[in-house]
C-alpha cells in the first residue's frame, strides 16, 4: 500500500511588502544622465518596461530563484531603477498630458447629484478633510491644491520633503478615530503590485485607515449619498476590459465585498476611476476571491486579485 502524503497545514502569512520586491540597492541608486523629457511613447514604454520586470522579479522570488532575481535587479538597476520609472510617471502626469488624476476627483466632488440623488461631500464639518494620498510622485496636483483636503503623502521612494518614504503595508495601522482618514488615494497603485494576493491585501487594509461609517450612513435620511469616506482609486482600463481573471464586474464584486459602494466611475480607453464609500460591516471580511479565469484569450493580460 501506498505511503499517505502528510498534509502541510496553512500558516498565516503577513501582508506583503512592497518594498520586497524593489531591487536591493535602489533606495541608494540614482540615475546617472536624467532626461528633463520623454516623448509620450518613451514614456509608455519605461513604465511599461519597469512593470513587466517587476512581475517577472515577483515570480522569480515566490519561486526562490536568486539567480534570475540577481539578474533582473540588475535589469532595474541598469534602467534607473525605481526613480526612473517615477520620472517617466511624473511626466505622464504633468498637466502639458493631462495626466493629473486628481482632477476627476476635484470634478466629481462639485458635482450634486448622480442618477438623481443628492451627493453630500461633507457632512463632518471639519475645516480640510484628511486623506492618506499612497504613491504620491508630485505635491502639486488637483487635491493638494484645493484647499479641501489635509494631505498625508507617502511613497516607496521619496522625492520631496513632503512625502514620507514609507510603504502602505508597513505603515502603522491608526490607534483611533481620529488617527483615521476621510479619504484614502490609490492613483495607478494596485496595479504597480505584482502579485494578485499582495493586490487583495492591499485592498483589505485601506478599510483600516478609513473612518467608521455605518452601513445606514451611505445613504441618509433625507435618500442623499454621503462620499465619505471614501477610496479613491484609479487602474489602467485595460487591467478590467481586456484580463484574463478580471472584469468590471467581478472587481465591483471585490470591492462589495470589502464594504464599498460605488459612488462615481469614469472609464476611458486608457484609465479606469473609481470613487468608492466605505461602511463597515460585520459580513464585509468573509468572501474569499481566487484567481480563476474568466474571459480567455491568448492577447488578455493577467491581471488579477485575490481576496483570502
Amino acid at each position: 500500500m501506498a505511503p499517505t502524503k502528510k498534509k502541510n497545514k496553512k500558516k498565516s502569512k503577513a501582508p506583503r511588502l512592497l518594498s520586497h520586491t524593489r531591487p536591493k540597492s535602489l533606495s541608494t541608486t540614482r540615475c546617472q544622465a536624467k532626461p528633463t523629457s520623454l516623448s509620450s511613447k518613451a514614456t509608455r514604454t519605461q513604465i511599461r518596461a519597469y512593470h513587466n520586470l517587476q512581475k517577472r522579479l515577483s515570480t522569480a522570488i515566490a519561486a526562490g530563484d536568486t539567480t534570475s532575481v540577481e539578474a533582473i535587479q540588475r535589469q532595474l538597476e541598469e534602467q534607473g531603477g525605481l526613480e526612473a520609472y517615477q520620472h517617466a510617471s511624473i511626466i505622464g502626469q504633468s498637466g502639458q498630458r493631462g495626466g493629473d488624476s486628481s482632477k476627476v476627483l476635484m470634478q466629481w466632488l462639485s458635482t450634486e447629484t448622480v442618477d438623481g440623488q443628492k451627493i453630500v461631500h461633507d457632512d463632518t464639518k471639519k475645516a480640510k478633510l484628511r486623506m492618506l494620498e499612497v504613491g504620491t510622485l508630485k505635491t502639486t496636483n488637483a487635491c493638494s491644491r484645493s484647499g479641501v483636503f489635509d494631505v498625508t503623502r507617502i511613497d516607496l521612494h521619496s522625492q520631496s520633503d513632503e512625502i514620507l518614504q514609507q510603504d502602505f503595508m508597513e505603515r502603522p495601522l491608526p490607534q483611533s478615530e481620529a488617527d483615521k482618514f476621510d479619504v484614502v488615494s490609490l492613483s495607478l497603485v494596485l496595479n504597480f503590485v505584482p502579485d494578485p494576493t499582495a493586490r487583495g491585501e492591499m485592498l483589505r487594509r485601506t478599510c483600516s485607515f478609513l473612518r467608521t461609517s455605518s452601513p445606514t450612513q451611505a445613504v441618509g435620511d433625507d435618500g442623499a449619498i454621503r462620499c465619505f469616506p471614501a477610496l479613491f482609486l484609479v487602474i489602467p482600463a485595460p487591467c478590467l476590459t481586456n484580463s484574463r481573471y478580471t472584469t468590471e464586474g467581478s472587481f465591483e464584486e471585490i470591492m462589495e465585498s470589502l464594504g464599498y459602494i460605488i459612488i462615481f466611475r469614469k472609464m476611458s480607453s486608457k484609465l479606469a476611476y473609481f470613487l468608492f464609500h466605505y461602511h463597515d460591516s460585520e459580513s464585509n471580511d468573509h468572501r474569499v476571491f481566487k484567481k480563476t479565469e474568466i474571459n480567455p484569450g491568448k492577447a488578455r493580460n493577467n491581471f488579477a486579485i485575490v481576496v483570502q
